[in-house]
C-alpha cells in the first residue's frame, strides 16, 4: 500500500498554490487528476500518497517540506492588515470554509452562471444537501465572496494610504501598489469580484456598488490632495484614475506568476505607472 501524508496538508497545498498564482483546475491538470480529487485534497477528504504529493511540490517549484510542515494557523481576512506598520504588502492564507473555497475554484473556472450546487458540493467533498446546510442559494455564496473581497480591501487600502505620512503622492501611489498587488495575490477570489458582480441580485447589488463607490472615493480624496499641492499635472485626472482602478483590477487576466517580475515588482510598477498618467511630482519639493 502506497505510503500516504501523516498530518493534514491540504490548507498548506491551497495556500502554496494561490501564492504561485495556479487555479485548482490548471494544478490538476498538470498533475492529471479530476477538479474534484484535486479539491478533495486541499479540503483534507483525501490524504494524498507521498508520491503525490512529491508531484504537487514539484509543480508548484517548492521543496516537498513545505506541504508537510502541519496544518497552517489561518487568520481572518481582515488580520493580515491589522498588525505592524507596512503589513499591508503581506499576505497570509484566507480562511474559508470547504464549500465557499470550492465556489471559488467552481465560479472561478466556469462562471458563476454555469455553476451548479452540485458541482460546488463536489469539490467540497459534500451532499448538496449539505452545502443548503450552509448557504441557502448560490447567490448566497457569490455575496459572501465579494464580501470577502470588500471586507480584506479596504483596510488594505487605508494601511497603504497611511503608510504614505502627510505626502499625498505618496499616500496616493501607495493605494494604488496595495490595489494592485491585491489583485496579483488573491487572483482567484479577485477574478470572481471583478467577472460576476454583474450577477449580483438586490439588495447586496446596491450595497456592494455602493462599498465599490466608496473605495474609489478613499483613492479620490487622496488625488484631490496631490492635486490641490500642484503635484497633478493632468488636466483631467479623475478620468484618469478610473483608467488606473480598471488597469489594477484587469491584472488577472494577464499576470505570469512564474513570468520574469514577482508581485512586488508589478505592483511597484504599476504605481509608477499611475504617477506618470497623472503627471505626478513631488507635492512638496
Amino acid at each position: 500500500m502506497a505510503e500516504r501524508a501523516a498530518v493534514a496538508v491540504g490548507p498548506n497545498v491551497r495556500r502554496e498554490r494561490n501564492l504561485v498564482g495556479l487555479t485548482l483546475r490548471e494544478l490538476a491538470a498538470r498533475l492529471g487528476v479530476s477538479i474534484g480529487t484535486m479539491s478533495a485534497i486541499e479540503n483534507d477528504k483525501v490524504s494524498p500518497t507521498l508520491a503525490r504529493l512529491q508531484e504537487i511540490a514539484e509543480e508548484l517549484r517548492i521543496p516537498v517540506k513545505r506541504l508537510l510542515d502541519g496544518p497552517v494557523a489561518e487568520p481572518s481576512v481582515v488580520d493580515p492588515v491589522a498588525g505592524a506598520e507596512g503589513t499591508w504588502r503581506e499576505f497570509a492564507p484566507l480562511s474559508v470554509d470547504p464549500v465557499l473555497g470550492s465556489a471559488i475554484d467552481v465560479f472561478t473556472e466556469t462562471g458563476y452562471h454555469a455553476a451548479t450546487m452540485r458541482m460546488i458540493a463536489d469539490g467540497a467533498g459534500i451532499s448538496v444537501a449539505g452545502v443548503y446546510h450552509h448557504y441557502r442559494s448560490k447567490q448566497s455564496l457569490l455575496v459572501a465572496i465579494v464580501d470577502m473581497i470588500m471586507e480584506e480591501l479596504r483596510p488594505r487600502l487605508i494601511r497603504a494610504r497611511d503608510d504614505g505620512g502627510s505626502d499625498p503622492v505618496e499616500r496616493y501611489s501607495n493605494m494604488v501598489e496595495a490595489l494592485s498587488l491585491y489583485y496579483v495575490v488573491r487572483s482567484d477570489i479577485a477574478v470572481v469580484g471583478t467577472s460576476e458582480t454583474r450577477s449580483l441580485e438586490e439588495p447586496a447589488a446596491a450595497r456592494i456598488a455602493g462599498e465599490r463607490r466608496a473605495l474609489q472615493g478613499l483613492m479620490d480624496a487622496e488625488l484631490d490632495r496631490a492635486a490641490a499641492a500642484g503635484a497633478v499635472t493632468h488636466p483631467r485626472p479623475y478620468t484618469t484614475a478610473r483608467a488606473i482602478t480598471t488597469m489594477c483590477t484587469a491584472l488577472p487576466q494577464w499576470f505570469d506568476p512564474i513570468g520574469p517580475l514577482s508581485p512586488e515588482q508589478i505592483a511597484q510598477e504599476y504605481a509608477g505607472h499611475a504617477r506618470a498618467m497623472l503627471g505626478m511630482r513631488p507635492a512638496y519639493s
